[in-house]
This record gives structure tokens, C-alpha cells and sequence, in this order.
């Protein structure tokens, strides 16, 4: 008798019914980084996990810039509250695209987020994509990299969104610029 086999993947039924899910965020206070993603997606709201979709190189990323010692798999994301790293989205709900979200959403995500990040206080907050940084707080003229505003103490960066979708940016040179932010973190007094 044959053992039987893994299910690869949802079914496309199965993905559509996680539209509007949402993820818990992994926080606690005081984290040395709080990445922000745009939204989750279909796949990732039927893993429970986020960045969890096949090809999105957020956890290597993490791994190929020093932030975690090792690849960590989706399903370990608690994980990095130990390392003084967290993760929250600017908008909660999930769908197929983020190109489903309107400037209003992303806006609406802005204030939460603010909301968000003065509760907790981490030392960054890093949005992942340039193009929701640039709707949510209003700044559409933002760049790649450390921003010139703060919410409280809390200094903001932004690195390109890790989906595996984004061509602009392969591996090596994605990876290089999560190593710039983590190199800062660690050169203001450790981290925290």
C-alpha cells in the first residue's frame, strides 16, 4: 500500500473563499523592526501565514541580509519576535492582487498603521512597496529607503515589495537593500 500524497496547494475554490480574510499581525512591543506588508494575499490567507506564497522572497530575504539566522518557513513566523522583528499589513484584508486595492483603502490603511505603530513602538517600521508607502501616508513622491518623517519615535523605511511579481528587483539586489536596513538597526545601539 502507498503512502499517500501531500496535497500540493489550495484549489482555486478554495483560494477565492479567502477573499477579505485577515491575518493576525506578529508583534509585541518595542521590536527592533516591524515589516509592513501591503495586504495579504489569497494564498497567504489560506496558509494562515504570512508572505506564505511560493516565490514571494520575503523569508530569503530575511535570511540572505542576516536579519534571521537561518530561513525561516512561513509557518515560523512567530519566530521573529524573538529576534526583535514583527510583521503587519497596511491593509488587513486579502485578495487575488494588491492591484484590487484603491487609494482610499491604502489611505484608510495609513491611519490604522500609525494607530498601529505608536501602540507598539517598534524602532523601524519598514513598508514593503514604494507605491503603497507612497498612498498610505500621502507622500507621493517617496523613495526606496529611509524616509525623512517618523510616527513618534518610530523611523520609517521603505524596501521593495518581496512578491515574487516584482521583476524590478532580483534576489541579490532585494536582499542588498533588507542588508542596508538591517545595518542601520544594528548600528543604532544593537537594535534596541
Amino acid at each position: 500500500m502507498s503512502a499517500p500524497r501531500a496535497r500540493p496547494g489550495p484549489t482555486r475554490a478554495e483560494l477565492l473563499a479567502c477573499e477579505g480574510r485577515t491575518l493576525a499581525p506578529v508583534v509585541r512591543r518595542d521590536l527592533d523592526v516591524l515589516f509592513c506588508g501591503i495586504n495579504p494575499g489569497l494564498y497567504t490567507a489560506w496558509a494562515g501565514h504570512h508572505f506564505a506564497r511560493p516565490g514571494n522572497r520575503f523569508w530569503p530575504c530575511l535570511a540572505a541580509s542576516g536579519f534571521t539566522p537561518r530561513l525561516l518557513a512561513p509557518h515560523e513566523q512567530a519566530d521573529l519576535l524573538d529576534l526583535g522583528l514583527g510583521i503587519t499589513n497596511v491593509v488587513d484584508r486579502a485578495t487575488a492582487t494588491a492591484a484590487e486595492l484603491g487609494r482610499a483603502e491604502l489611505q484608510e490603511g495609513g491611519i490604522r498603521l500609525v494607530a498601529f505603530v505608536r501602540r507598539w513602538r517598534p524602532a523601524y517600521l519598514a513598508v514593503l512597496g514604494v507605491t503603497a508607502y507612497r498612498a498610505a501616508f500621502a507622500e507621493p513622491k517617496a523613495t526606496l529607503g529611509e524616509q525623512p518623517r517618523t510616527i513618534g519615535a518610530t523611523r520609517l523605511w521603505v524596501l521593495p515589495n518581496p512578491s515574487g511579481l516584482n521583476a524590478h528587483y532580483q534576489p541579490p539586489a532585494l536582499a542588498a537593500m533588507f542588508a542596508e536596513l538591517r545595518a542601520v538597526v544594528s548600528a543604532s545601539a544593537g537594535g534596541r
